[in-house]
């Protein structure tokens, strides 16, 4: 009845007749009365005016109706789990890198710039349905500037349909932005850990008759700090023998990133929509990296080394997408999708540094790689071309048909080289220098059938056809390097029971995960006088089977999933150079991965004010690798979890407690030790529509310490055994950020398409 009352005012304008309006209220149903006001709205009374004639009693206005409906903050779906963002009070205060952290099945690796999934790290990260083709760090960098604020939700895709690309092994994660027309929000956050933290965003919308135009930008700016401690030994010819060392290294990076996109789209008949957008990244960042080492060569004789590193790794990042979306007739549909992508990196870096005993003598003959000034230029751009048409059509009301092509070419130019400071000049060793040309051009083809075979039971059938050309040159050397053709079915078969509130779910996927571009480029980047890393042109692709069988009932979720992968990619592994002076930092391929992992999505609602949810997923999990100096098969059991408490306070503050744990894992033959973090949030709304401020503290009990391992599963080149501790950020000082944010106009919904939809993030560090 207040929402009667509240609407009463335009019908009295309108019906000033206290009899038709009594009628009314007793002879509609109140769904009827409310579409007739809405209809009615035009002639109600303008601003300042009022509303009854002066001889009806006066009315009450209300101040303000909020009508709100809470999502869960995680859903479980038949193709994964949806985390709905804006439902986390720690959202506000946080960038979209750190909200994964906390989701269910998905351990960061800040070390080596990793994501894993269900404790895969063959993972394709999207954006709106658009993968983003950049390199690893430069991934990192991007999650960790885009403020999760403007993001409705991220879904976690183990099990991709069809009609995705069949790329990433471990699955897909899409981070889907806010998509409100009419409407539009902004924030700004500023913070502090080790050093200060800054970020504003800025979210819109609007409709002009039957064009659509959309946009919005970001800026985060993070002086952030990191380090490691090594404690080795090994038998290097190099430094002449069996030596031990302890090694530390602090990076203290600045990092500044810009990202904006616009958009228009266009209805131009009822049935046809044609739109564009532009999308831009800037990101520029600075690291400062200060190593001290102490090294004991055949325990008689004691160097020293001392090095001052400087990194600029800047980034610009550009594309651009249009598309059309004809509806032929009901239930059914055509789109058509066309963009280009472009990225460029550029980052030169610089290093002083000294490694000589107590007399000043360098260990070894090469004087390259003890110079004491070296440098390092390193150039790559990539150009990407995606087209891409999808049909659809409802056969009838049990049955739906899906098919669609998809053609992408790709041209990548690496330049790289170290060169050394030696008797006033600047010299650069073969061995040092890089010139790569890859291009690759995939088609891909795809059908799929959806059908109720029964009233409780659906099946989703597709079938995709990918074929890839990959060739690789050294214009330098006039040399091909490689030269590779794969094609491949890629079934997807989805079985869905659903009875009630309690709904099964079968499927078999087959995937793959092509090799980095960056992973298989030979590049050389100077990391010290003893390593250099690099890639591997040799890396194969990696195939993967799944199975899934789940139940969901009543927001609860259980899940169990078998997975098989042949060459799964490790990167960040350790051999020798064919010389045998240095040690390769580079990816390679395992013989074999299997996971049997159980997933669980537990929901509890303790009362009206206080909920929680528990995620664990993990398993028996077994490899098999042989790029050591001996075979190694291992089986362990590994497993993440996480948990969300969120309480409903008086004067409109809520408050967020959540936590996270990784156990025990490998990573080819690195062993990792377990660690987690604990965070907090509060939020207060404003009144009289002030926004909202959030106070967030990341890793309170600053936890996030992470030691790992070589040379405990197998034996590593040069015989090095190692135990490698990693300090984040928040492990030195807990991150503190407070947040303000407003949201402005009406909420209604867009679309925003690509045709690069399905792309693989395939370029790394």
């Amino acid at each position: 009845m207040q929402v009667v009352n509240f609407l009463l005012p335009v019908v009295i304008r309108v019906f000033p007749s206290p009899e038709i309006r009594i009628y009314l209220q007793q002879k509609l149903s109140f769904m009827n009365y409310l579409l007739l006001t809405l209809f009615l709205l035009p002639f109600a009374p303008a601003a300042g005016q009022s509303a009854a004639p002066d001889s009806l009693p006066a009315l009450k206005q209300l101040k303000e109706v909020r009508v709100q409906a809470s999502k869960p903050l995680l859903q479980q779906q038949a193709y994964g789990t949806v985390v709905n963002v804006q439902s986390s009070v720690l959202t506000k205060g946080s960038s979209v890198l750190e909200v994964l952290e906390r989701a269910p099945g998905v351990n960061i690796d800040r070390r080596t710039n990793g994501i894993a999934l269900n404790g895969k790290s063959g993972v394709m990260v999207m954006l709106n349905g658009k993968l983003l083709r950049m390199s690893a760090d430069q991934l990192m960098v991007y999650l960790q500037g885009m403020t999760a604020a403007d993001v409705e939700k991220i879904e976690l895709l183990n099990t991709p349909p069809a009609k995705y690309d069949a790329s990433g092994n471990a699955g897909m994660i899409n981070i889907v932005i806010k998509k409100n027309r009419n409407q539009g929000n902004f924030s700004l956050t500023g913070g502090y850990g080790y050093g200060e933290k800054a970020a504003a965003s800025l979210n819109f919308g609007r409709t002009i008759r039957n064009t659509g135009l959309y946009g919005s930008y970001s800026f985060s700016h993070d002086r952030a700090y990191y380090d490691w401690f090594a404690r080795a030994t090994d038998d290097m010819k190099l430094l002449g023998g069996p030596s031990s060392s302890d090694f530390l290294s602090v990076i203290k990076p600045v990092g500044n990133t810009h990202n904006i996109i616009l958009g228009a789209d266009v209805n131009l008949t009822p049935r046809l929509i044609i739109g564009g957008s532009i999308n831009g990244n800037i990101s520029r960042m600075a690291d400062h990296t200060v190593n001290h080492g102490e090294y004991l060569v055949n325990k008689t004789t004691a160097y020293n080394m001392d090095a001052d590193i400087r990194v600029n790794n800047n980034w610009d990042n550009l594309g651009a997408s249009v598309y059309a979306e004809k509806k032929i007739r009901e239930g059914e549909q055509l789109n058509i999708d066309l963009d280009y992508l472009y990225y460029k990196n550029n980052r030169p870096s610089s290093a002083v540094s000294s490694f000589v005993d107590s007399a000043g003598h360098t260990p070894g003959t090469n004087d390259t790689l003890f110079a004491p000034v070296q440098r390092t230029f390193s150039v790559s751009s990539m150009r990407i071309g995606v087209f891409k048409m999808d049909y659809s059509r409802q056969l009838s009301p049990k049955i739906k048909i899906e098919a669609g092509i998809k053609g992408t070419y790709t041209k990548n130019n690496s330049n790289s080289r170290i060169e050394s400071f030696l008797d006033g000049a600047w010299v650069s060793s073969t061995a040092a220098t890089n010139n790569i040309i890859m291009k690759e051009a995939i088609g891909a083809a795809y059908g799929s059938l959806e059908t109720q075979l029964h009233p409780a039971l659906r099946l989703v059938a597709g079938l995709r056809y990918e074929y890839s050309q990959t060739q690789m040159d050294d214009p330098q050397n006039k040399q091909q390097i490689t030269k590779r053709t794969l094609g491949k079915f890629f079934p997807g078969i989805f079985l869905t029971w659903k009875k009630q509130e309690a709904e099964w779910q079968l499927s078999y996927t087959k995937r793959i995960s092509r090799p980095a571009y960056n992973d298989l480029a030979s590049f050389v980047v100077y990391s010290g006088p003893t390593s250099v890393e690099t890639g591997n042109p040799m890396l194969k692709p990696t195939i993967t089977n799944n199975v899934k069988l789940g139940y969901n009932y009543h927001g609860y979720s259980f899940s169990l999933l078998y997975s098989k992968d042949d060459a799964p990619v490790a990167r960040y592994q350790l051999t020798p150079n064919p010389a045998g002076e240095v040690i390769w930092v580079s990816p390679q391929n395992l013989l074999f991965q299997h996971n049997l992992s159980l997933q669980a999505l537990v929901p509890w609602k303790v009362n009206d004010w206080w909920n929680m949810s528990f995620g664990f997923t993990g398993g028996w999990r077994q490899f098999k690798l042989d790029f050591t100096a001996t075979p190694v098969q291992k089986d362990y059991f590994g497993f993440n979890t996480n948990f969300s408490t969120a309480f409903t306070l008086p004067a409109r503050f809520n408050l967020e407690i959540s936590g996270w744990y990784n156990s025990t894992t490998y990573d080819g033959s690195k062993k990792a030790d377990p660690f987690g973090a604990l965070n907090a949030g509060l939020k207060k709304e404003l009144n009289n529509n002030g926004g909202s401020l959030q106070l967030t503290v990341t890793d309170i009990l600053r936890t996030v310490r992470i030691s790992s391992y070589f040379g405990t599963l197998a034996e590593e080149a040069f015989n090095l055994k190692s135990k490698v501790t990693f300090q984040a950020e928040s492990g030195k000082a807990q991150i503190i950020k407070l947040t303000w944010a407003k949201t402005f106009g009406n909420q209604q919904q867009r679309r925003q398409r690509s045709g690069a939809d399905e792309e693989s993030n395939r370029v790394r560090k």
